[in-house]
């Protein structure tokens, strides 16, 4: 089959590639989109980060060259010969995170977890193989490209669940890139009031406005703190840092009320001095989350069936997987209008 596979930084090479065996409790699925994230431009540019480059994946036993690719949806090809779930034909997404389970499924992926397209071969291919429990069937109205959208709204989606956020709420988003946009959408589905976007990117505010936001604040122009005060003097809800520097991070402590939820979600690339004090003295609660439970990945399928919500304005551009390093990780790095870019592989929907 043809796939991207990742060799070393820079180094993605599109290439024939091995099916892997479909055992008694597998499915094969035939790709039809998959999306490019974050991690997988990391890892072209900076990588490896979590590609066990040299030493073998402790779970998985697996070293690079590996398929990149996580976020994906598809048509069933092929059952292990146990699997009563699925069939040929069926339409589905799949959760790429495995984990032992051997911890309630709040904590589980914080013990020990291995990922496709990270520890194993994943969907920048043609066919994927994986474990019946990670498949996922596809409502029939959902098209396959808006449900391989699944997988980056469940990271945002679990983090608006640590954030309590419930009907009524008002919250703060730090930082519009494609994960603080499926905030922005998970927040509404959640029955949040009024949505605060900051960015310093015009045409991400625009998206941000697009996909549920009630208020936009280009912060290049003015300070995203006194901005909010002056709305809410006691602080909003919750606050969720997405931009992975000191000084949203600060800002989103700074807005909260006394007892409300701060969560981080972005991947910080830099270490930066705090003083908690500064978190003592606002009363806030200052939580992180990574990841996503297997329930939060089914939930998201719901939301992305909701008629009140739009993500089209996330998906900015489909591409061909020969293009995948020109026309998708390139084009991540130098276009700020760019979201989601999904790579079409049977193209299916």
């Amino acid at each position: 089959m043809k796939a991207a596979v990742w060799y070393d930084q820079k180094d993605v090479r599109i290439e024939e590639r091995a099916v892997k065996e479909v055992k008694d409790y597998d499915v094969k699925v035939k790709v039809a989109w998959s999306g490019i994230c974050g991690t997988d431009l990391h890892e072209y540019e900076i990588g490896p980060i979590l590609l066990p480059k040299e030493t073998p994946n402790a779970y998985t036993g697996e070293t690079t060259p590996i398929v990149l690719g996580h976020e994906f949806s598809g048509i069933v090809e092929e059952i292990g010969k146990n699997v009563t779930e699925f069939k040929k034909g069926d339409r589905v997404v799949v959760n790429p995170v495995t984990t032992r389970g051997n911890h309630a499924s709040e904590i589980d992926r914080y013990y020990e977890f291995y990922s496709l397209g990270l520890h194993t071969d994943g969907s920048f291919a043609e066919f994927v193989v994986t474990n019946t429990e990670n498949v996922v069937r596809v409502p029939e109205e959902l098209p396959l490209d808006k449900a391989a959208l699944t997988e980056p709204l469940s990271v945002s989606a679990q983090a608006v669940k640590e954030g309590e956020v419930k009907d009524g709420d008002t919250v703060a988003i730090f930082g519009c890139g494609p994960i603080g946009l499926f905030a922005i959408v998970a927040a509404k589905a959640a029955g949040a009031k009024e949505i605060y976007a900051f960015d310093l990117s015009d045409e991400r505010l625009e998206k941000a406005k697009q996909v549920g936001a009630t208020h936009v604040l280009n912060t290049r122009n003015e300070d995203a703190v006194a901005y909010l005060k002056n709305r809410h003097p006691e602080g909003v809800d919750a606050s969720f840092e997405v931009a992975g520097v000191k000084p949203t991070f600060d800002s989103a402590i700074s807005v909260t009320k006394p007892k409300g939820n701060v969560v981080v979600i972005a991947i910080h690339a830099r270490n930066f001095e705090f003083n908690p004090v500064q978190l003592m003295l606002s009363g806030v609660k200052l939580s992180s989350s990574l990841g996503y439970e297997h329930e939060t990945f089914k939930k998201s399928l719901d939301i992305l069936m909701n008629k009140e919500i739009d993500v089209s304005p996330i998906m900015t551009k489909k591409i061909e997987l020969d293009n995948l390093v020109e026309e998708g990780f390139h084009s991540l790095s130098n276009d700020l209008s760019q979201a989601k870019i999904l790579v079409k592989l049977s193209g299916e929907v």
